[in-house]
C-alpha cells in the first residue's frame, strides 16, 4: 500500500474530526459528543461521534471512517472498470448537524479520499468533498455570506474551483423526483485527481478547515430567534426532504451500505425527527413559499451584496 498517500490523509481526517467536535461543543454550550468506535469485519473501522439534545443542536453527528478490502462492490466497478481486481482504501470525515431552532439551517460537510491498488500498476486515487446548507427559514445575508466564504476559501487555491464546484453542488444535491433542490447549496466535488497529490490534498484540507468558520456566524445570529409551533412543524416537514435525498440519491450512503459499512454510522445523518404530509402546499406569499420559490432556485449568491455592507455604503 502506498503509505505516502494514505497516512497523511488519515492523520488529517482524524485531527479534523477532533477540531470540529471541539468547536461545535463550544458553540452549543451544553451538550457533548459521545464517541462510538467500531470495527468493520471485512477491514477497517471508524469513530462515530454524536451529540444529542443540546442547547442548539437537536442532533449533530461527526463521523470518521477508514474501510479497506480486496474487492469493491459491483456498483463501483460498473462505473469504474479500471478498479476491477484492485485492493481499496476509502476514508473520510462526514457530518450533518440538525439544530433545534427552525431559523438555524441544517448543514452537511464531507471530505474523503479513495485509493485502489494492484501489484505492478500505478495506484488509482482521488479526493472528494464539499459543504452545503439547508435552511428552513432562509435569510438572504446568511446565504450570500455562506457562498462568499466558500468562494474565498477556494479562490486562495484556484479561482476556477468555486464556479465549477458550486454548479456541481447544485446539480448533485437535487431531488429529481421532487424537481427541487435540497437546500441553497455550497460546494461539492468528486474524482479530484487531475493535479498533483499534494495540490489535490490541499483542496480537501481547505474545505475541512473552513467549514466551521462559514457556519458558526449563522448559528450565532439565528439560534435565539423565537419560533412558533407552525415553524417547528415546517422544519420537520422539510427534514423529510433531507431523508428522501439521503436514501434515494446519495452515493455515499449507497457505497457505505454496499461495502458492508456500519449502518448506524452511515445513517447518522438522519434527523431525529421528521414528518411527511400528503400534498402539502404553503400559503401563497408566505415565508414557507419563499423557500421553494426563491431560495432553492440556483443563483449566483456569491456575487450578490449583503444589504448594509460596506459595499452598499
Amino acid at each position: 500500500m502506498n503509505e505516502q498517500y494514505l497516512q497523511p490523509v488519515l492523520a488529517y481526517l482524524m485531527s479534523l474530526q477532533d477540531s470540529i467536535c471541539k468547536r461545535i461543543e463550544q458553540l452549543d454550550g451544553e451538550a457533548r459528543f459521545q464517541q462510538d468506535a467500531w470495527q468493520r469485519e471485512q477491514g477497517g473501522g471508524g469513530r462515530s461521534r454524536v451529540m444529542k439534545n443540546g442547547a442548539v443542536f437537536e442532533q449533530a453527528g461527526v463521523g470518521f471512517s477508514h474501510v479497506h478490502g480486496a474487492q469493491l462492490p459491483k456498483s463501483a466497478t460498473a462505473h469504474r472498470p479500471e478498479l476491477e481486481g484492485r485492493d481499496f482504501n476509502a476514508c473520510g470525515v462526514s457530518l450533518v448537524f440538525h439544530p433545534k431552532n427552525p431559523h438555524v439551517p441544517t448543514v452537511h460537510m464531507n471530505v474523503r479520499f479513495f485509493i485502489a491498488e494492484k501489484a505492478g500498476e500505478e495506484p488509482v486515487w482521488w479526493f472528494g468533498g464539499g459543504f452545503d446548507l439547508t435552511p428552513f427559514y432562509a435569510v438572504e445575508e446568511d446565504v450570500i455570506g455562506w457562498h462568499q466564504h466558500a468562494k474565498a476559501t477556494l479562490d486562495k487555491l484556484d479561482e476556477s474551483l468555486y464556479p465549477s464546484y458550486k454548479t456541481w453542488c447544485d446539480d448533485y444535491f437535487y431531488l429529481k423526483h421532487r424537481n427541487e433542490a435540497r437546500g441553497v447549496g455550497g460546494i461539492f466535488f468528486d474524482d479530484l485527481n487531475d493535479r498533483p497529490f499534494e495540490d489535490a490534498f490541499a483542496v480537501i484540507q481547505a474545505v475541512g478547515d473552513a467549514f466551521v468558520d462559514g457556519y458558526e456566524p449563522i448559528v450565532k445570529k439565528r439560534k435565539d430567534t423565537p419560533f412558533t409551533e407552525h415553524q417547528r412543524a415546517f422544519q420537520l416537514y422539510r427534514r423529510g426532504r433531507y431523508v428522501e435525498f439521503n436514501l434515494v440519491w446519495d452515493r455515499g450512503t449507497l457505497f457505505g451500505l454496499q461495502t458492508g459499512g456500519r449502518t448506524e454510522s452511515i445513517l447518522m445523518s438522519m434527523p431525529p425527527m421528521a414528518r411527511w404530509e400528503y400534498d402539502w402546499q404553503p400559503e401563497p406569499g408566505s415565508a414557507e413559499a419563499r423557500l421553494t420559490e426563491y431560495f432553492l432556485l440556483p443563483q449566483d449568491w456569491a456575487s450578490k451584496r449583503i444589504e448594509g455592507s460596506a459595499d452598499d455604503a
